[in-house]
């Protein structure tokens, strides 16, 4: 059973103080295996990829909410190129990639959000990937929004690093780490 715990979100990441005021931010942490692969872009797409059915019924459902409020669904986000060519994980729009973060989001006319998946090293305590969440509200749209789904936010962030850690994260090539 993966161990999901939840954490304050790291100074370190780049997500932490990206906006002047966060309406939610909140971070969520397991420890990964040893082998498992470094590059952390990999191990958001493996994170974001073939997540529990009810997640994507959670996401239908939004899309249908929603649509009528003019705000982007999930089936527009996964159709829609960023100008520039960035590539996407999933929704997410690909904003940053560094050594040990990736920097995941959207912008929209209510909110504002980013995802942060970091791998830290906590020496004696072996490796860790931390998902961090950051959301800006621009108006009583974005808030309410925010306070309706904070519950199943935190649900599908535990659901989806458990399910990639029984699902076993992938490895390093060998010698690599």
């Amino acid at each position: 059973m993966t161990r999901v715990v939840r954490v304050p979100v790291p100074p370190e990441t780049r997500v932490s103080a990206i906006y002047p005021s966060a309406d939610l931010a909140d971070a969520y942490a397991t420890r990964l295996p040893e082998g498992a692969i470094a590059d952390p872009e990999t191990l958001a797409r493996f994170l974001f990829a073939g997540q529990p059915r009810w997640i994507a019924g959670l996401l239908r459902l939004r899309d249908l909410l929603v649509a009528g409020f003019g705000l982007k669904t999930a089936k527009s986000l996964q159709a829609s190129p960023w100008p520039g060519g960035h590539p996407r994980i999933g929704i997410f729009r690909v904003y940053e990639t560094h050594g040990h973060e990736v920097v995941l989001g959207e912008d929209d006319s209510h909110l504002d959000f980013r995802v942060s998946v970091l791998r830290q090293d906590r020496g004696p305590a072996g490796i860790w990937l931390i998902v961090s969440t950051v959301v800006h509200c621009h108006n009583r749209l974005g808030r309410a929004y925010i306070a309706l789904i904070d519950p199943f936010h935190r649900a599908v962030v535990r659901a989806t690093i458990a399910r990639a850690g029984k699902s076993g994260w992938p490895s390093a090539p060998q010698g690599i780490s």
